[in-house]
């Protein structure tokens, strides 16, 4: 299977309708666990088709969404017509500095170029805010989860991205939890999940029908028709406060200083040449007299 990142991370726009169709939500305590129960501006980073976009919205927060993928973005779009949405990456944020209460990313942080997004991220949070995370994993305890797990491929690695955040000058440390639910499969969303999976939407054809088909036989041993199986996930989430920054001590304003004139420079400016000069050798008689000379 290839290991090109970059490979796995524009796979997902040739999948997208399988993305929407399979992939699992979140429970609603991992979102007030990540962005909190009072209504806030919401950032979304690589938001997909929607998925936690739908339930920030549903829990009341004013949500900016941004998907550099125009065929997920489409999906979402269509699903959420009144969101803001805009077809970007993390790397290059087009928001105003601090603007935003929170910055989330859901399944595809370890898709960012940490030291470009990271302080893009802190560029955009109002002091206070933090940056969340989510991944939903399979809890491959279950034995028939983990056979699947050996089918499709392991889960993605959850700590190296992370250590990004933690060594970071722009956060403080991170908080975790961890929040457990259920997807409901048959043998249709079955394969849309494994179809929207980066690691098999990059394989040639003949690959991925072998992974589909060890899938299905998987699934028939374990499957119960058309009243589906039940999907254990784990919601791990991530959360980190921006750092205060420094605030920058303004230069000194210097006043414009304003010329002194010279004698002689302004006619409304009177000086010792130019008052007139009282008539030597006269008595003060209590008349002023002006020499005109």
């Amino acid at each position: 299977m290839s290991t090109d990142p970059q490979r796995h991370a524009r796979s997902f726009g040739g999948v997208a309708d399988a993305y929407d169709r399979g992939r699992p939500s979140y429970p609603d305590a991992a979102v007030a666990w990540l962005v909190g129960e009072r209504p806030v501006t919401v950032l979304e980073l690589g938001a997909g088709t929607g998925k936690l976009t739908e339930r920030l919205v549903a829990a009341g927060h004013d949500v900016h969404a941004t998907e550099p993928d125009e065929a997920m973005l489409a999906i979402l779009r269509r699903r959420l017509p009144d969101v803001r949405t805009s077809a970007t990456g993390a790397e290059e944020i087009p928001v105003a500095d601090q603007s935003v209460d929170v910055v989330v990313a859901a399944q595809c942080f370890h898709w960012f170029d940490p030291e470009v997004a990271l302080p893009e991220i802190a560029r955009v949070l109002r002091p206070g805010g933090h940056l969340a995370a989510v991944w939903n994993q399979r809890d491959e305890r279950i034995p028939w989860v983990r056979k699947l797990g050996r089918v499709i491929g392991t889960q993605d690695n959850l700590t190296d991205p992370l250590v990004a955040v933690e060594t970071s000058t722009d956060f403080h440390e991170v908080d975790d939890a961890a929040f457990k639910h259920w997807q409901v499969v048959d043998r249709r969303s079955i394969q849309d999940l494994v179809r929207s999976r980066s690691n098999v939407a990059v394989l040639g054809e003949a690959e991925r029908e072998r992974v589909m088909a060890e899938l299905l036989a998987l699934y028939d041993d374990y499957g119960r028709g058309m009243d589906g199986m039940q999907l254990p996930y784990q919601a791990r989430c991530f959360r980190a406060r921006v750092a205060e920054r420094a605030v920058p001590v303004p230069e000194p304003r210097l006043e414009p200083t304003v010329p002194i004139a010279l004698a002689g420079d302004d006619p409304m400016v009177d000086s010792a040449d130019t008052i007139p000069r009282v008539a030597a050798g006269f008595e003060d008689t209590g008349t002023l007299l002006i020499d005109f000379r």
